[in-house]
């Protein structure tokens, strides 16, 4: 563990790619961000699913992010441990490239997927939500990591506990 002397770089206490696994099957949210036209940045939070080394989410094909996403794909996701079994103050932030899908095959296949997420113990509730989703404007955004920014606070914590033990002489 790196010894601490102060909170001026926490880049030092990555989220483990293991502990990455754990979140995005636990989290069901995340905050996807892009810019406006005048370069302006704007978030939204979505429901999501992690699959095949990917953040995949869903909105109506009128959302101003979609249009947005096709003009400039650059893009960022954020998901929280927050309110996870996980405990708080671990965040896993990704530079993203987004990808418009409209096609039926990725709708089928995700669709279900994020049914089954939000509502695993139900099949009754996954078919409904499924049901839901299949709008006529409805589209699939495939976000492709292209950078990784993760910060675990659990261990700057240990970090802080062995710093404050040391200068104690413990």
């Amino acid at each position: 563990m790196t010894a601490i002397k102060d909170y001026e770089e926490v880049s030092v206490y990555p989220v483990d790619e293991e502990k990455r696994e754990q979140l995005f099957a636990l989290q069901t949210e995340c905050a996807v961000c892009w810019s406006t036209k005048e370069g302006w940045p704007v978030g939204v939070m979505h429901r999501f699913v992690w699959r095949d080394g990917k953040i995949w989410v869903t909105c109506s094909g009128q959302r101003k992010r979609v249009p947005a996403l096709r003009r400039d794909p650059k893009s960022c996701v954020i998901v929280s441990s927050e309110g996870t079994a996980l405990g708080p103050d671990q965040t896993v932030t990704i530079k993203t490239r987004a990808t418009v899908h409209e096609d039926r095959a990725t709708k089928d296949w995700f669709y279900r997927a994020l049914a089954e997420k939000l509502n695993p113990t139900s099949k009754e509730r996954q078919d409904w939500f499924v049901q839901m989703l299949d709008s006529p404007r409805r589209v699939v955004i495939e976000l492709d990591p292209v950078k990784w920014i993760t910060y675990d606070g659990k261990k700057l914590a240990e970090a802080v506990r062995q710093s404050q033990q040391a200068a104690a002489g413990q």
